[in-house]
């Protein structure tokens, strides 16, 4: 159930906590209602993120020497570091993310988006289909992200495959055979972020001038790939699926009588790239009245918190600017809510703005397809055509 939660249709009759028995061996409860999911997020002290990085799938001896002749370590830095470090740490990568920094991005994204759109349409013209997670969503976010933060040189393809095999290998059912083929691509190149983090300039050059050992540098650079640039694209996919069969709204980007924040924010809410994210209880506690002992691992169901009914008018309808439609947990909350929901919000708006005409009129050929993952979304197409 958990490997596809972004297909389980919201019940009223949901509890608020529920308990799934080993899970791949571990025990979870399962967070669901908005206001318990936010409670865990704001309250690091009572609910640990120590577990977020941890494999679902146990690694087995093979992988675990594969990742190590790499050279792999992931010590807390950012999305797992419920220590003194996070604020700091956190603090150096929020102002390379600045949202004045961010949004002195628009021009250029602009000019990138509208060339992008630009060849898709005249090959839509020619009778042909075009895939718009290939050819305009998948290195998108890649590309704005390595002009802030200043990533490794390396080609975009190496890039998605490493941050796609990470998704699998740490958040997947996956078999031996799998994570040995997944642990020499992360590790592989895990060894070229170990050498940027290094010698590298822009974000690396900071969080060496503050102190930090290459460990957290390299550390802050895969989570940086991972849930940041990947996520993003992933979310750009999957919002262009949903407008494609939302002509209403595309007509009324068009017009200008839809708001495109309000189409960002609403997307957001329906089609989170990330589903659930994880809290390990450090003390004994309790939620909604179910008793939370120390240690337990909780999964807080983002996706069904955003269409709680006591939150959003219309909880499965796409009605961008309804009651309760930016009050959504995509990008978390609390001490470690998502560093980079600005840009990401940024790349939605400029992506929804150019792709509107060329959505009015086609017609969806392959719907994405999702992989099983406990937290990922990942969807590998986005096949239309022109009516």
């Amino acid at each position: 159930m958990l490997f596809r939660s972004w297909q389980e249709p919201v019940d009223r009759r949901w509890p608020d906590v529920v308990a799934v028995p080993d899970h791949l061996g571990v025990e979870h409860l399962v967070v669901t209602r908005h206001a318990l999911v936010r409670q865990v997020l704001a309250d690091p002290g009572t609910f640990r993120p120590d577990n977020a990085l941890d494999a679902m799938t146990p690694i087995p001896v093979g992988a675990l020497r594969i990742l190590a002749r790499h050279g792999f370590r992931l010590p807390p830095t950012l999305a797992n570091n419920g220590g003194p470090s996070h604020p700091e740490i956190r603090g150096i990568v929020a102002e390379a993310l600045h949202p004045h920094r961010v949004a002195a991005q628009r021009p250029w994204l602009t000019a990138v988006v509208r060339e992008r759109v630009g060849r898709l349409d005249a090959a839509l013209d020619a009778g042909e289909p075009v895939d718009l997670y290939a050819d305009l969503a998948a290195d998108l976010p890649l590309l704005v992200l390595a002009r802030l933060v200043e990533l490794p040189q390396a080609p975009a393809e190496a890039v998605k495959e490493f941050t796609r095999a990470a998704l699998e290998l740490f958040w997947a059912p996956v078999d031996p055979a799998r994570q040995r083929v997944l642990a020499d691509v992360v590790g592989r190149f895990h060894a070229v972020l170990r050498e940027f983090a290094a010698t590298g300039a822009g974000l690396a050059g900071a969080l060496r001038s503050a102190g930090h050992p290459p460990d957290v540098v390299v550390g802050a650079l895969f989570f940086l790939l991972v849930a940041g640039q990947e996520t993003t694209s992933q979310f750009l996919t999957l919002l262009l699926h949903r407008l494609a069969g939302s002509p209403e709204v595309v007509t009324g980007v068009r017009a200008g009588t839809v708001d495109v924040e309000d189409v960002v924010e609403e997307g957001l809410r329906l089609e989170p790239p990330i589903v659930t994210w994880r809290r390990l209880a450090a003390r004994d506690t309790e939620l909604a009245g179910t008793r939370v002992p120390e240690g337990t691992s909780l999964v807080l169901w983002l996706a069904r918190a955003g269409r709680d009914p006591a939150v959003v008018a219309a909880p499965e309808a796409f009605v961008p600017g309804q009651r309760g439609s930016r009050r959504h947990l995509a990008f978390g909350a609390g001490a470690h809510r998502c560093v980079g929901a600005q840009l990401s919000r940024l790349e939605a708006a400029v992506v929804v703005t150019e792709t509107a005409p060329l959505l009015a009129d086609v017609t969806v050929l392959r719907a994405p397809w999702c992989p099983d993952n406990l937290s990922f979304r990942m969807p590998d197409a986005l096949v239309v055509a022109r009516r």
